[in-house]
């Protein structure tokens, strides 16, 4: 496989934000802890360790065990979960929705992106063990955020009545989804792999907890991976002392809201993530995620009739924890508090979010983890890099906007010139010497002097539009190819990784496609990968 790598800030799909951390811009440095590179682990190690209970290690041990009780799991695997309890055992961690199929592309890139870390780490310090974690976002509740995903341009859909946590969905409904995806895929020897991996996941479990752990585990099981479900009451027990704090301190939202201030002070141009509430906690059961809201010392269960004084939710919350569901800002404390981890991988809008915590962290007195930016990539085959190379394409032309895209080309291949920014350069030379003959005459004529200029300078740009387009014309056999391979490339004109499911990569490449991304993606390169096969 042929790699290309081209900067983040160079795709035009990064924020300014996002790309202004990757450069370690010293203005950032209050909103994070440390910088992830391979020297930079050692002090978080330090940290980490002097601040994780192996009291923790034994509940999340446990907990593991419990939720991998029906699971095969993989030897490397299961000797993750046993090097949990020694405290030299750290972990890095990712966490994702659960997108039907695995959703995007970027699910595989997000997991070997952790998978790739701890190998590193592992190399640089033989002494410790690294552990790659899979944080499975079980307790969110925007079912249609996750009940698709796209195979070859089509959306294959899950069609069902919905309510509170997805990770407790059952299952049933999902053979309307493996009887498109069958129709769709062929009968290929990858295709029948594939509808067999659906088949086990989805119509063989009972909730979509247990389907997505059964699939992770199939793709990733055999380089250690381990998943993790935080809805559950032991690993809560856990979180009930930091719960306190923001129920009824309203701890976060005070950190977080001044972060947030801080954040807008620098650049106007980052924009805001997420914004804390008072209360950053749902109540949580069976059917039901809804908001914890305040109102005159007593609580209240958002659209619903459930209600509590401080004394009852006090209670509430000892007694029954695994009813409490941290929302996306209290969800990083949590994994931070059950978790020996060290560095938290994810994209670019979970990273930004990310970048308001470290204040509420501190005053938790939970160790703030590093922050890395997921790898990113866009696969072209053979053919389509045959393409690229024939109409005279640079990678970075693929990832300019259609408009800027074909002009930028149109420009380039005309045996005309397009471009009349020296004749409007020469127009203000002109310009200005009218300018300086009214100011020596009559100053009341600057205004028609200045209109007649703006008008020229329309003209101008009127003409220079009617060539280009007359030019598309012309050269309307090479817009129409370079359009289609962009959209091939860029579905919905965004990024590939953003549209296309793994399965279209996997008919092709099959059980070749983890184990050439594993060797191929390098997690503290900060570079988005182009790949061709």
């Amino acid at each position: 496989m042929d790699i290309d790598c081209l900067p983040f800030k160079n795709t035009g799909y990064f924020s300014s934000l996002i790309c202004d951390y990757i450069d370690g811009k010293p203005a950032l440095k209050p909103f994070y802890n440390r910088l992830p590179s391979l020297k930079n682990f050692k002090a978080q190690l330090k940290e980490k360790a002097n601040h994780f209970p192996d009291s923790h290690r034994a509940v999340l041990q446990q907990a593991l065990r419990r939720q991998y009780g029906k699971t095969n799991t993989s030897e490397r695997t299961q000797d993750n979960i046993n090097l949990l309890s020694d405290n030299s055992t750290f972990t890095i961690t990712t966490g994702h929705q659960l997108n039907l199929f695995t959703g995007p592309l970027y699910f595989l890139y997000k997991i070997i992106s952790t998978i790739n870390l701890t190998e590193e780490l592992k190399a640089e310090h033989p002494g410790k063990n690294f552990v790659p974690v899979y944080w499975m976002a079980t307790e969110d509740h925007d079912f249609d955020e996750i009940n698709y995903f796209n195979l070859n341009g089509k959306k294959l859909q899950w069609n069902t009545d919905a309510h509170g946590a997805v990770g407790r969905l059952k299952t049933a409904g999902l053979q309307d989804v493996f009887d498109a995806l069958d129709a769709e895929i062929g009968n290929s020897n990858n295709a029948k792999t594939l509808k067999a991996l659906f088949t086990k996941a989805y119509l063989e479990h009972d909730t979509l907890t247990e389907a997505t752990r059964f699939l992770a585990n199939a793709l990733f099981g055999n380089y250690g991976l381990v998943i993790l479900d935080g809805d559950d009451t032991e690993l809560k027990r856990l979180l009930i002392p930091y719960a306190k704090k923001d129920i009824f301190e309203n701890l976060a939202f005070k950190k977080v809201s001044a972060t947030i201030l801080d954040l807008e002070g620098l650049d106007t141009k980052y924009g805001i993530q997420v914004n804390p509430r008072e209360i950053n906690y749902f109540y949580l059961t069976d059917n039901i995620r809804e908001r914890l809201i305040e109102k005159d010392g007593n609580f209240f269960v958002n659209d619903t009739d459930i209600s509590f004084t401080r004394a009852e939710l006090l209670e509430e919350l000892e007694n029954h924890p695994e009813r409490f569901s941290p929302n996306v800002i209290a969800r990083p404390l949590y994994q931070e508090v059950i978790l020996p981890n060290l560095c938290y991988i994810g994209g670019g809008g979970e990273i930004a979010y990310w970048l308001e915590l470290k204040t509420m962290f501190e005053a938790m007195q939970v160790p703030f983890p590093m922050l890395l930016l997921r790898n990113s990539a866009l696969v072209l085959t053979e053919k389509q890099n045959g393409k690229l190379k024939k109409l005279d394409l640079s990678i970075e032309n693929l990832f300019l906007k259609q408009h800027s895209f074909i002009n930028k080309k149109i420009r380039e291949i005309s045996n005309i010139e397009i471009d009349f920014s020296p004749q409007k350069k020469h127009l203000e030379q002109q310009f200005a010497e009218l300018y300086d003959l009214a100011e020596q005459t009559d100053k009341s004529f600057l205004g028609a002097v200045k209109a007649q200029e703006v008008k020229q300078k329309k003209g101008l740009d009127k003409l220079e539009k009617r060539l280009l387009k007359a030019q598309k014309r012309k050269l309307k056999d090479h817009v129409v190819r370079m359009t289609a391979l962009q959209n091939a490339l860029f579905p919905n004109q965004s990024l590939q990784e953003r549209q296309k499911n793994f399965s279209e990569l996997y008919v092709e490449l099959g059980d070749e496609l983890i184990p050439l991304l594993i060797d191929t993606l390098q997690p503290l390169k900060t570079e988005f990968f182009v790949l061709k096969y």
